[in-house]
């Protein structure tokens, strides 16, 4: 633009530019800064106990340490669970978690995005592990002749 020329003084008046107050910018900016800063969290941990303790604990394969162990979790359902320590027989299992009601649709919205506060969502379980037997020499044997059949009835397909 131009400057307008002031017929009196013939000097340059100078142009104005209206400008904007910015209040819609600034209200989104603070909006969402207060949700963003406001936003709720949840922890979801599983611990695991065993009789008796220290044993090895594995979650859908996975080592997640000795017993009693804690560890934090991402999703509800069923988990896989394999426990194992020397002297015991290996206990293989599942582990159903269900999701409490504000983890539920649309509960959890409200409770992961709006509600301002933490929550944390405890699972605990305890398993008994039991002693491991030792196999009688004729069940050794018995069992070592089973599987020497097996092995030559294959053979012969």
């Amino acid at each position: 633009m131009s400057p307008k020329k002031n017929r009196r003084h013939d000097r340059p008046t100078p142009v104005v530019q209206e400008r904007s107050t910015g209040a819609p910018w600034l209200f989104i900016a603070i909006a969402v800064a207060v949700v963003a800063g406001a936003n709720g969290c949840v922890r979801r941990t599983m611990t695991i106990t065993t009789a008796p303790p220290q044993a090895l604990v594995f979650i859908n394969d996975q080592d997640v340490g000795r017993s009693t162990v804690t560890t934090d979790f991402l999703w509800y359902g069923d988990y896989d669970i394999i426990i194992r320590k020397e002297g015991y027989k290996t206990l293989k299992t599942h582990w159903q978690i269900d999701a409490p009601w504000y983890q539920r649709i649309p509960m959890d919205f409200f409770a992961e995005v709006l509600y301002p506060g933490w929550l944390h969502d405890v699972h605990e379980r305890h398993f008994e592990l039991e002693p491991a037997t030792t196999p009688t020499q004729e069940e050794l044997i018995s069992r070592a002749k089973e599987t020497r059949k097996r092995a030559l009835s294959r053979r012969n397909r």
